[in-house]
């Protein structure tokens, strides 16, 4: 009789194996196999990390193996089990591999494909074809889109992280919650001791320090000493947490009415301020997503403030980007003072203080969780409910969306709901990030997540006009290789813009994010369908890279940049200054946020800023969800294209006093999963 060799592999995360019971069905382009029990006698099967062969015996030659249907069944105890992958050795000495990298649980029965990746168009057996549609079915019903908050991108229909499909939970949710590693950061920072005091003032700077003893961050101390400091100030909007905003200045906007008369003295070139412009050394950052903005008003013993600032810039003769000019509001008049660096030092202190806490609103709810998590989110969902899983995009993003859904619902349930983190330490709390979301959705468009177009629309993109802006160069090199590995493996499997365009699934895809994640928001112009190969390998890149390099680029330096909390309030305690002169150490410091909520604010920077023990970064891919060998070589281009950048930026970053490592490969998790 023909035997079958069957080989599983269980995974090795916690809790992976199981004691149920296994079946297994073989089907052929010949026949089937029985429904066979796998199991061997006084053997612990399926335990965790482990393989185990079995032999099947059939009547007859299978033919080809086309479908392995697993079953799993409760024995004593139900209890779920993480299947990796089950190879199959044919009576003729041939091994076919079927990728799961899924949870079984329950009584569930899941059927596999061989680990080839396959376009709907290629399947012409009407077994597999009936087997495809029947699993995006089921997926759809699964993976259903909610909308969380009026005006915001669709997320996933689950109300709590136990609510998700079992594949998208964290493998470990003690290790993924949140408030557990907001927990450790108090205790590792040693700012449990302040939360007594929660709504005291700091008697002054000095004070700050002492919840900086047990610091050792490079980065972090070196803001401390030097962010009073102009350069400092400017420098963060290339390198900080947050370098989307900065402009080149061609023209100033009639709401800032700045004269060459108020900068002439920090003007060096001996040009007039329009001259200045007209060379490409005057910069703008304009924070008008926070005008209107509801403060926080959910501690009604604190009164909270927000502002929306207006920041000019000049790159002088050291190629620095220093602020010159600063306006706390978009209403230009006796009551908006423009504050200057000829001022007195605590104006312009104040002045920077109010810029630096409006651009962390900025960061923390724009350009981090909207642009980054929310986006990536609506891929995700898309993915699984239009994507079969043997489809050659399906397996290039599943590495890439691995635990965004997860970390999302946690941050709903945590962070951005009511009573949340954000409702503790942050301005915005309250409805404030709400309104926030709501009104940058008006404006987010599907090019401005085109990391090269992004850098141009902003007048960036010359290296020779600003040399040090290292997001840019870095992330101009990621990108690139993206694209280049986006590119290898699109065109491996799609050998004419033709076949995109006959690919159901992939424009199912495309169109399920357009009119259902962004709920057909037609100023965003995402597309609806695509064309050509050049375009879905862009559309694959704009996806990897914001769920990868984005993500990186604007979560892991927070605690560079934001545990000094001075250089970025979580939020204000008293009204922007409405003229000159009012500005003093006292009116400074009573403006900050207090002890509580600065112990608030830096356990949430340290928590999001930490890499997990098992953390996988960009170019290593584990699970082998593709065999093919062409793919494999794509992906060891891929992943030397990106050893090579880490090494460049390693080099770059020897010697330097300020090291900008946020953009380098080795750093880049590969997808949004904190």
């Amino acid at each position: 009789m023909p035997c079958y060799t069957v080989t599983v592999f269980t995974g090795s995360q916690t809790y992976a194996g199981t004691d149920n019971d296994v079946y297994i069905t073989l089907v052929g382009t010949k026949g089937c196999s029985k429904r066979t029990l796998l199991d061997k006698a006084l053997y612990n099967d399926f335990e965790r990390g482990e393989k185990t062969s079995y032999d099947v015996m059939v009547g007859e030659n299978l033919g080809d193996i086309v479908l392995l249907k697993i079953e799993k069944k409760k024995s004593l105890v139900q209890d779920d089990w993480y299947c990796r992958y089950i190879t199959v050795k044919t009576p003729s000495g041939d091994y076919v591999v079927f990728p799961c990298y899924r949870w079984l649980v329950d009584d569930l029965e899941v059927v596999l494909r061989d680990g080839r990746a396959h376009l709907p168009q290629d399947d012409k057996n009407s077994l597999v074809q009936q087997h495809r549609q029947k699993e995006l079915e089921m997926r759809r019903k699964a993976y259903r889109w909610k909308e969380w908050q009026p005006g915001f991108p669709m997320s996933i229909d689950a109300n709590r992280h136990s609510d998700l499909p079992r594949d998208i939970q964290f493998d470990s949710e003690k290790e993924a919650d949140f408030f557990q590693n907001f927990k450790k950061a108090m205790e590792n920072l040693y700012v449990n001791q302040f939360m007594n005091m929660f709504q005291s003032s700091w008697g002054g700077f000095g004070d700050f320090e002492k919840i900086f003893w047990r610091i050792k961050n490079p980065n972090s101390e070196y803001v401390m000493r030097h962010w009073k400091e102009d350069f400092l100030v400017g420098y963060q909007f290339l390198n900080g947490c947050n370098p989307v905003v900065i402009q080149k200045c061609t023209k100033l906007p009639e709401k800032f009415p700045v004269t060459h008369e108020m900068v002439s003295i920090i003007l060096e070139r001996r040009m007039t301020l329009e001259q200045e412009m007209k060379a490409g050394n005057i910069y703008i950052v304009d924070y008008e997503a926070l005008e209107g903005i509801n403060a926080n008003n959910t501690d009604p013993s604190t009164t909270q403030y927000i502002a929306a600032p207006i920041c000019l810039l000049y790159k002088n003769t050291e190629n620095k980007i220093l602020p010159i000019a600063i306006q706390l509001g978009q209403t230009p008049g006796v009551d908006t003072p423009i504050f200057l660096p000829t001022d007195s030092l605590c104006d312009w202190l104040l002045a920077k203080m109010w810029v630096r806490s409006s651009d962390f609103q900025y960061h923390q709810i724009i350009t981090h969780l909207l642009r980054t998590h929310l986006m990536t989110e609506v891929f995700a969902i898309a993915m699984y409910r239009q994507l079969s899983p043997v489809h050659p995009v399906f397996k290039l993003l599943i590495p890439h969306v691995r635990f965004t859904i997860a970390i999302n619902t946690k941050a709903r349930e945590q962070l951005v709901c009511k009573g949340g983190l954000f409702d503790k330490a942050n301005s915005t709390g309250g409805i404030g990030h709400i309104q926030m979301v709501q009104k940058s959705m008006k404006t987010l468009t599907f090019r401005s997540l085109c990391f090269p177009d992004m850098i141009k629309s902003r007048g960036m993109d010359n290296k020779d006009e600003v040399p040090m802006y290292f997001y840019r160069d870095d992330g101009y090199k990621v990108w690139d290789a993206i694209e280049s590995f986006m590119s290898d493996v699109v065109n491996i499997y799609y050998k004419s813009d033709e076949m995109v365009q006959k690919d159901e699934e992939i424009q199912a895809f495309v169109k399920d994010v357009c009119t259902s994640g962004m709920q057909d928001l037609h100023h965003c112009g995402f597309p609806k369908s695509l064309k050509s190969r050049e375009e879905l390998m862009e559309y694959l890149t704009i996806i990897v890279f914001t769920a990868s390099a984005q993500h990186a680029a604007v979560n892991f330096g927070q605690f560079d940049w934001y545990s000094w909390v001075p250089n970025a309030p979580s939020t204000m305690r008293r009204p922007p200054p409405n003229q000159k002169g009012l500005a003093d150490m006292n009116l400074i410091i009573e403006s900050l946020p207090d002890r509580g909520r600065c112990s608030w604010h830096l356990g949430a920077v340290w928590a999001l800023s930490q890499y997990q023990e098992n953390e996988l970064y960009l170019g290593v891919y584990p699970d082998e969800h593709f065999i093919e060998k062409p793919v494999k070589s794509a992906m060891e281009k891929f992943k030397k294209q990106l050893e090579e950048i880490t090494s460049s930026i390693k080099r770059r970053n020897e010697g330097k006093k300020l090291a900008y490592y946020n953009m380098s490969p080795d750093k880049i998790p590969t997808s949004v999963a904190v």
